[in-house]
């Protein structure tokens, strides 16, 4: 071009480049940052460069837009991600490959520094049934969502939470992401539609309050948003933005970050959090069964008193056999009328204390174990996704090498080889990504393990509910128990006002 100079690229140099920018060498800045992002570039890919010496950052910008008209927005997003803080060769001798493993660089943000208290108050998000819209066919049941941080108040259907969810794994693929509770197409009782709304209500709070998501625009238009169409306004959200590997500084760097034993350290986390989900998954099951219990004992409770209070208003008269019993068999119906209200007191409060076992147990029990299967769904992810994808890579590959060195032994034409060592170069880049991504997943797993032990003392909590909720619902009903035990004595008195015997029963 005139007044300037080309610089031609046609294939990735993998040697030492060392040009400074004092040089103004900046072609070898750009093929450099290039190399970074594991692009693969065009067999002929020519950046323009000024001769007055424009800044990189011009130069990058041509090259994302040369990308971005090719189609390539892939390799565009992965050079706008950078554009902000390209790295700079260093002049002399190349760093050892591992000298980032060996030292740890300072203020690593691998380490989370969080403590539960801290992680709880992040947000308070409330998910309540409102009044059910009749549709043409079907009956739609919809949610009043609340946030405390956000100060808002928003109405959600089962589909937002569904869309939400996507765009979540879509710009959080190395992130525990908690799963939806089923979608029932027919005769959803009222059983299951209040089952359905605790387990979105412990989806969202885990969502409000995990680090990376708090802070994403994502989750603030699902939680404030008030217009007539939030699917499609969070899918305009996550359009043309990428996931978190691509607008990630850090992601080109997670290696240096991680420890050497990290794939040592993944497996043991692993077997781990499941013997951990194991456990809480035995203990949210007796736990049920107790609260299944207090309900159904409460349930016995008032059918039994209800059946005294019937005996005791039975009119049915006596026959003349019994004239003589008439006078007790009276003050005997009437204070079995009486007792019907202790029972009623006594199924109240044991059916209160279910209701606080399943709010405040129960459903902690949930959320922790909504947690640890976000955790195992997450490792699973690890394996067949981006793990496996980096395996067939390599694959392919040592495939394509073959394939060259079977070319070159057969004498075939030039053209054909040079277009396998072609696609071979491809498929280094390609690998190069791969491995990037690896080690970010694994940067993630990381840090994702430290929150599920952040949230590890939720136990003591769960523990302290419970013990409490047994005290107080003991001491309530041990008070109703102890009211009810005078009125025994005078239902089981004798006819001139004698004291019954010890052991309850009448004397022979």
């Amino acid at each position: 071009m005139p007044g300037g100079r080309t610089c031609r690229w046609k294939e990735p140099p993998f040697g030492n480049l060392s040009a400074g920018r004092e040089s103004g060498d900046t072609p070898d800045l750009v093929r450099l940052i290039i190399l970074r992002t594991g692009i693969s570039p065009p067999n002929s890919c020519e950046i323009p460069v000024q001769a007055g010496g424009p800044s990189v950052f011009q130069e990058l910008a041509s090259l994302c837009w040369g990308f971005a008209l090719k189609g390539d927005l892939k390799s565009h997003f992965q050079l706008f991600r950078i554009r902000e803080d390209p790295p700079v060769p260093q002049v002399g001798e190349q760093r050892a490959p591992d000298a980032g493993r060996m030292q740890m660089p300072p203020g690593n943000p691998l380490l989370l520094s969080l403590t539960l208290q801290e992680l709880l108050a992040r947000d308070v998000v409330q998910v309540e049934l409102i009044p059910e819209k009749k549709g043409l066919f079907l009956k739609h049941v919809e949610y009043e969502v609340s946030s405390q941080r956000f100060q808002s108040s928003v109405y959600r259907r089962y589909n937002d939470f569904v869309v939400f969810h996507e765009m979540l794994l879509q710009k959080f693929p190395y992130r525990m992401v908690p799963a939806l509770p089923p979608k029932r197409m027919l005769g959803a009782d009222r059983e299951f539609i209040e089952a359905r709304r605790r387990a979105l209500k412990r989806f969202i709070n885990l969502v409000a309050r995990h680090p990376p998501f708090s802070e994403d625009v994502v989750l603030k238009l699902f939680l404030s948003f008030t217009g007539p169409d939030v699917q499609n306004k969070l899918k305009e959200s996550a359009q043309y933005v990428g996931d978190e590997f691509v607008n990630c500084k850090l992601a080109a760097r997670a290696k240096d970050f991680l420890p050497a034993d990290i794939q040592a350290q993944f497996a043991i986390s692993r077997e781990l959090i499941r013997n951990v989900y194991n456990s809480f998954y035995k203990l949210r099951d007796r736990a049920e069964r107790m609260v299944s219990r207090a309900i159904d004992s409460a349930a016995d409770l008032l059918v039994f008193g209800k059946e005294l209070s019937t005996l005791g208003s039975d009119t049915t008269p006596l026959p003349s056999w019994a004239a003589l019993s008439s006078s007790t068999w009276g003050s005997l119906k009437q204070a079995l009328r009486g007792l019907s209200v202790e029972f009623a007191l006594l199924a109240d409060k044991a059916a209160q204390q279910g209701k606080q076992e399943e709010n405040d147990v129960v459903e902690k029990l949930n959320l922790f174990l909504d947690l640890l299967q976000s955790y195992k769904d997450l490792c699973e992810r690890h394996e067949k996704g981006v793990l496996h994808k980096h395996q067939r890579a390599l694959h392919k590959y040592s495939l394509m090498k073959r394939q060259v060195m079977s070319a070159a032994a057969h004498n075939r034409e030039p053209e054909s080889v040079e277009q396998l060592e072609s696609r071979i170069v491809e498929q280094e880049s390609v690998i190069q990504t791969m491995e990037l991504r690896n080690y970010f997943s694994l940067y993630c797993l990381h840090q994702e393990t430290q929150l599920v032990h952040v949230y590890l003392p939720l136990t003591s909590h769960i523990l302290g509910a419970f013990v409490n909720s047994q005290i107080q619902g003991h001491k309530e009903m041990s008070k109703v128990w102890n009211d009810l035990q005078p009125k025994l004595r005078c239902l089981f008195a004798g006819p001139h006002g004698s004291p019954p015997p010890q052991d309850g029963l009448p004397p022979h």
